[in-house]
């Protein structure tokens, strides 16, 4: 544009030019985006980084999942994002639903959650300083910020304090992969190859004694098949079989559906009685385990050994640190979880088996969760189950009434003894019968005389 033509003036600005000269950008700029940021979702626990069930939160803000917090707090005793000492995700008020775009409060002294769209409008704006929900009353301190749009800061997974300390609660399943030797070798020598086969070839596994086959009775008979007939038809590797047998039912099943009624029991504490009405129609195996523990005295003497006021309280456990105690049968049972069983008041819902519900002695509760607790939920004063007393009890009843005779033992098979060989090799030939001998008291019959006839044909040696 009227340069000459051989002129070496440029009419464009180079890469760094642009960067080093005229006021570009220039690298190591304090505006450069941070590659290390990793985005946390706002409905996701800040521990297990997995979206949450039971959500709590800390004064700053962070949203974690209650089990996986509690156990994190147990070990560490910090909190997991600064390292210091699930629902209906939406607005109980506008009902929208929150995304990671939307701005989220708390309010501290209830713990509900809402948009800030609600909080401005009705709270802030109409001075109206308290909770839509409830009406408690609360101050503009009070409200806690979850998630501002415009501050992500929080939400950086990068920093997390237990993500950069690496501090984790192993699972079970982990704990169990450091104890096998072969869960971790991805890539092994030539040599240790060999080692490891001819250990593998080496080992004995130890033999199992053979177990006894059972027999379905009247009482234990499924109305279905074992179908081991059409496992043996289809499959080389079984023993074929050729003959349907009912399948076994489960003894719990057998015993515990005959019972249809609750128990009710009563623990007797130094702060009071508790009354307790048990489910044994529902949850038959875990009431049953209960039962006979208050039976047998196994819970007197034993201390509670943690209360959350309003939530919970634990005890039972004879060692007194929650980490002991068996059940009847020396062994661990499934939980029988209900989903037609919930807590109507403190508790806490398919986490553990609901099996009764207290229906006396509130009173008395009230009275243990007044009592302070120490920095691990650990009651300052004892309190003391003294003794437990069962008032009905479902199964002894029905034992009762089904009588001893209900279930008849199975009658041993005897080996038939063998007489002599081929046919009849059963049968006895040796063996008279013996006539039954006649009571003392009992007269003898005389025998009847045989009449004579008028022939006497005699022998018939002459023929």
């Amino acid at each position: 544009m009227g340069k000459r033509q051989h002129q070496k003036d440029k009419m464009y600005l180079t890469y760094t030019e642009w960067s080093t000269l005229y006021g570009g950008k220039r690298p190591g700029s304090s505006k450069e985006a941070d590659t290390s940021f990793k985005r946390l979702p706002f409905d996701h626990c800040c521990l297990s980084l997995l979206p949450f069930e039971d959500a709590y939160c800390d004064v700053d803000g962070n949203i974690f999942e209650l089990q996986a917090v509690l156990e994190f707090l147990k070990r560490f005793k910090i909190n997991p994002v600064t390292g210091k000492v699930k629902g209906d995700y939406h607005c109980p008020v506008l009902f929208k639903p929150f995304t990671n775009n939307t701005h989220i409060v708390a309010i501290k002294n209830t713990g509900n959650v809402f948009s800030y769209e609600a909080v401005e409008q009705l709270n802030i704006k109409g001075k109206n300083w308290k909770d839509l929900l409830n009406d408690t009353p609360f101050t503009k301190n009070d409200i806690i910020v979850l998630q501002e749009p415009n501050k992500l800061a929080k939400f950086n997974i990068a920093s997390f304090h237990h993500v950069k300390n690496s501090l984790k609660v192993e699972t079970e399943e982990e704990i169990a992969m450091k104890k096998d030797p072969h869960a971790r070798l991805k890539t092994v020598s030539s040599e240790t190859k060999d080692i490891l086969q001819e250990l593998e070839r080496e080992y004995k596994a130890p033999e199992k004694p053979d177990a006894k086959k059972e027999v379905a009775d009247k009482f234990n008979a499924a109305h279905y098949s074992t179908g081991m007939v059409a496992a043996s038809f289809t499959s080389t590797a079984m023993v074929p079989e050729t003959v349907h047998e009912a399948a076994i039912i489960c003894e719990d099943e057998v015993k515990y559906d005959r019972v249809k009624k609750k128990g009710y029991v009563r623990l007797l504490t130094n702060y009071g009685p508790l009354n307790l009405e048990l489910f044994c129609d529902v949850t038959p195996k875990t009431c049953d385990n209960f039962m006979r523990h208050c039976s047998n005295g196994y819970y007197n003497g034993t201390k509670f050994h943690r209360s959350i006021r309003n939530f919970m309280i634990q005890g039972g456990d004879p060692t007194g640190t929650g980490l002991g105690g068996e059940s009847v049968w020396k062994k661990p049972f499934e939980d029988e979880i209900r989903p037609n069983l919930h807590h109507t008041g403190r508790g806490l819902d398919s986490k553990h088996t609901i099996f009764g519900k207290l229906v006396g002695g509130m009173d008395t509760l009230t009275a243990m969760e007044q009592i302070e607790v120490d920095n691990k939920d650990r009651p300052i004063h004892d309190i003391v189950i003294e003794a437990a007393q069962v008032f009905v009890d479902p199964y002894a009843e029905r034992q009762e009434a089904e009588g001893p005779g209900a279930r008849p033992k199975k009658a041993s098979k005897q080996p038939l003894k063998v007489f002599r060989p081929g046919v009849g090799k059963y049968l006895n030939l040796n063996e008279h019968p013996t006539e039954p001998k006649p009571a003392k008291n009992q007269e003898v019959p005389a025998k009847k005389t045989k009449k004579e006839g008028k022939y006497n044909f005699g022998t018939f040696d002459s023929w």
